[in-house]
């Protein structure tokens, strides 16, 4: 492709890459083919060998798998275990993949069945499980927070991945972002916010577009969830509004 770079007059070896979604809404896949002005040029740096939104290449051999989605079912889980035995490097992509994101808080809701038949009615079975993100099921290479992901930040690990680039998560919080980018605090703007306690590394759109952080990314590693807990309350936040925030 003419966006490789060739070095000696020898072009490397393209990674051949497939994403595969579980329960989910593969929002995170929709970022991969999103983003026009690095898409050609990353799809030519790799080879997309499956990717079910975007081609219809099949292969049974992955350099780098990328998962998006949670594992809610029983046949999901035997699809991730071959996928896992078929690449080299597996990626849990997003939230789902990496917590379980928004489908895990039926585990807190009590019994399952009383829960299926409040959203589908009587008679009608549906297969449904405890949620579970990807490591649980099976072992995972990298995690790339997010909901959904951050498209440059799933390039950067690609090269990481491949060419053993140097690549980390952030560990400062979503606040250090909003300093950055000068975004008023959203507690400022009378919003419950847990940007403080949430990794970075989204940029922080959120906060910038008036809505306060969700944690979508998961905790900022030494998340100071005690100080947030005293910011809140001094701000007229009921323990229960940041508990269920959180």
């Amino acid at each position: 492709g003419g966006h490789i770079v060739r070095y000696l007059g020898i072009e490397p070896k393209k990674p051949r890459v497939a994403v595969f979604d579980l329960t989910g809404c593969e929002g995170c896949e929709l970022q991969l083919a999103n983003k026009e002005e690095t898409l050609v040029p990353f799809l030519e740096a790799i080879e997309i060998v499956a990717f079910r939104e975007i081609s219809s290449a099949s292969s049974d051999r992955y350099d780098v798998a990328f998962i998006d989605g949670c594992v809610t079912r029983a046949d999901e889980v035997e699809r991730l275990i071959k996928i896992r035995e078929r690449a080299d490097l597996l990626v849990a992509l997003g939230s789902c993949a990496c917590f379980g994101g928004v489908n895990r808080m039926k585990n807190h809701r009590g019994d399952l069945g009383d829960m299926h038949r409040e959203v589908y009615g009587d008679g009608i079975p549906r297969e449904t499980l405890p949620t579970r993100a990807v490591k649980e099921v099976v072992p995972v290479d990298l995690e790339l927070p997010g909901c959904p992901v951050d498209k440059a930040e799933v390039e950067r690990a690609v090269t990481h991945l491949v060419w053993e680039l140097p690549f980390a998560l952030p560990s400062h919080p979503v606040c250090y972002e909003c300093k950055q980018n000068f975004t008023v605090c959203s507690f400022d703007r009378g919003q419950l916010c847990v940007g403080p306690v949430t990794r970075g590394g989204c940029r922080a759109p959120c906060p910038a577009g008036g809505l306060a952080c969700w944690g979508c990314r998961g905790p900022a590693p030494e998340a100071n969830l005690e100080e947030l807990r005293v910011v809140a309350a001094e701000r007229g936040y009921s323990a229960r509004e940041l508990e269920e925030r959180l």
